[in-house]
Parts: C-alpha cells; sequence; structure tokens
C-alpha cells in the first residue's frame, strides 16, 4: 500500500517592508484553507515567510533589527496559523527570522519549522550555507545581508519521523550545495522542504543573471535524484521592493522529474499526492548507498578548500 502525503506548496508573493504580520498571516490562512481544500497533509511555506527580504537593507539600530525577528514562535501574531492548522488537521511548514536566547546571549538565525497537524512543533531547522556578504555596499540598488544578520545554523540537517514519512527541511541557498541533500539523503530522508527569497539580479554577480531560474530547479532536481527524495520548493516572488524575486515553486519526484509547478509570481498553491514509497525505490536500486557508495576510496579533502 502506497504511503501517499498531499502535499501543498505555498508560493508568496511580495511582501511590503511595513506589511503586518498580521496581514501576511491572513494571506498564509487563505492559502491553508485551499490545502485543506485539495485535501493536503502537508503545506511548505517560503524562507522568511512572515516577513519582506530584509537582509536587503543595512540596518544598525538593534530594535529595528529585531522588530523582523520572532522571540517566540508561535507569538500571539502567528497562533492564529497554527490554531487554524490544528483545527484543519493540516501540517506546515515555513521559515523565519529568530532569535534565540541561548547561553546567556542572544543569536540570530534564519529558520524553519515543521508543524504536524497537532499544531506541535517537531522540526526545526537553522541555515547553514548563508549567502551574501557581511559588509555594508551602499552603491548597490538592495544588498544580501545575511552574514551580517544571521548566524550559520548550528543544528545540522536534521531528519523527522512524521507524516509517515522521514522528513526534511533547508533553506534557500542550501539547495545549491550537494552535502544538504546528501547529509539527509544518508539519513534516510524521503521528503525535504526548502523555502527560497532569491533575486533574479545581482548587481555584484551578474553573469548568471540569465541562468537564476534554471540553476534554482538544477540544484533541486538533481538532489532529489542523487538521494532518491521528493523535493518541495516554494518561492517567495515576484517584484518586492524594488527587488525582483525568482518564482519557480515547484514539487519535485525521486526521479528528478518536476511534477508540479506555479504559473505566477503571487500568492499561488500547488499540490500533488507524493507517493513516499517512490523515494525507497532508487534507494535500494541505483543510489542504494550501502551497496554502491566507496567514501573510504574517494580521498576527501577534510580541510577548508583554499588558494593552492
Amino acid at each position: 500500500m502506497a504511503r501517499n502525503v498531499t502535499v501543498g506548496a505555498a508560493q508568496m508573493g511580495p511582501i511590503a517592508r511595513n506589511e503586518s504580520r498580521q496581514v501576511v498571516v491572513s494571506r498564509l490562512l487563505e492559502l491553508l484553507r485551499q490545502a485543506h481544500g485539495r485535501g493536503c497533509d502537508l503545506v511548505v511555506f517560503p524562507e522568511l515567510t512572515l516577513t519582506t527580504f530584509f537582509p536587503r537593507w543595512w540596518m544598525e539600530d538593534p530594535a529595528e533589527i529585531e522588530s523582523f525577528f520572532e522571540r517566540e514562535m508561535p507569538g500571539p501574531a502567528v497562533q492564529p496559523l497554527f490554531d487554524e492548522a490544528k483545527r484543519l488537521e493540516i501540517g506546515f511548514s515555513f521559515g523565519y527570522g529568530e532569535l534565540a536566547d541561548e547561553g546567556g546571549k542572544t543569536h540570530r538565525y534564519n529558520t524553519s519549522i515543521l508543524v504536524d497537524k497537532s499544531g506541535a512543533i517537531v522540526g526545526k531547522y537553522r541555515k547553514i550555507h548563508l549567502p551574501g556578504h557581511a559588509d555594508h555596499r551602499p552603491e548597490w540598488p538592495f544588498q544580501h545581508l545575511e552574514k551580517y544578520f544571521f548566524e550559520v545554523g548550528d543544528l545540522g540537517f536534521g531528519v523527522w519521523d512524521a507524516f509517515g514519512g522521514k522528513m526534511g527541511m533547508c533553506i534557500c541557498n542550501d539547495r545549491r550545495w550537494p552535502e544538504t541533500y546528501r547529509v539527509m539523503g544518508l539519513k534516510g530522508v524521503e521528503l525535504v522542504m526548502l523555502g527560497y527569497n532569491t533575486p533574479t539580479h545581482i548587481p555584484w554577480e551578474p553573469i548568471y543573471d540569465d541562468l537564476t531560474g534554471f540553476h534554482n530547479h538544477l540544484s533541486m532536481q538533481s538532489g532529489a535524484y542523487q538521494n532518491s527524495t521528493w523535493v518541495v520548493g516554494v518561492a517567495k516572488a515576484g517584484m518586492e521592493e524594488g527587488c525582483n524575486l525568482l518564482a519557480g515553486t515547484c514539487i519535485i519526484a525521486p526521479s528528478g522529474e518536476i511534477v508540479a509547478l506555479t504559473a505566477t509570481k503571487d500568492d499561488e498553491l500547488i499540490s500533488h499526492v507524493c507517493d513516499l514509497d517512490l523515494a525507497q525505490y532508487n534507494k535500494k536500486a541505483m543510489f542504494d548507498f550501502a551497496q554502491h557508495r566507496r567514501p573510504e576510496h574517494y580521498g576527501i579533502i577534510t580541510e577548508r578548500a583554499g588558494p593552492v
């Protein structure tokens, strides 16, 4: 008998810098209800779902910076999403800026959580591969200051037993790194959820602007195929505060094929019935790691790469 999980990928259109959490959550609730109407078990929302992509601006005032982060999850503004998901018996995953008081210090992370059908948080991931820069570049029309606003995630690439299978999470730039999928693949992952906020133009590295969409899908499709897992990639899309964000939200099968794809740059829900047993096919054939993988013969370089 197939282990089917009906997954909704809930793309978000632009979020203004001054848009309140309450307004954003009302949009999430609409998408959640659409997903329930389609019989979804799980809805995946984008990276930094609750706010505009604030790392495009340089800020120094701690109060201003913290206004884009969450000290608790769920907080009062987000609680209605948890309550409605529990009422509808539908799970979800979404990303947000996390303020974590740990070890006597406040830390800032780019975080994603997994919530089950009872409204309980069952998984948390903190983004590891932070792109962009930490220095102020006022000469550019917008910046990409993730290295300034966030610390590198400290939870590793976890895999959680939920929704009848092995669930994993990563965020945006993580999707470009083979290690992301391979670490979860070695843990038996069957479905990877990831959200992204990706500009179609990088002012200081414009060489690949025309290939942004291609590279987006290439990285996720190869990760899905080479680790025999479903991948659900969800965008915040459209013209957001002068920055055009890539759309292309999709659901990818363990074969590497895109089986569902958005058509707009707005709030849009796509869905697919994902048979988790399909993820087991290549785990027992082409990509049976125990039978075919030979890391002892790879000559892996363990030191950080640098100039030769």
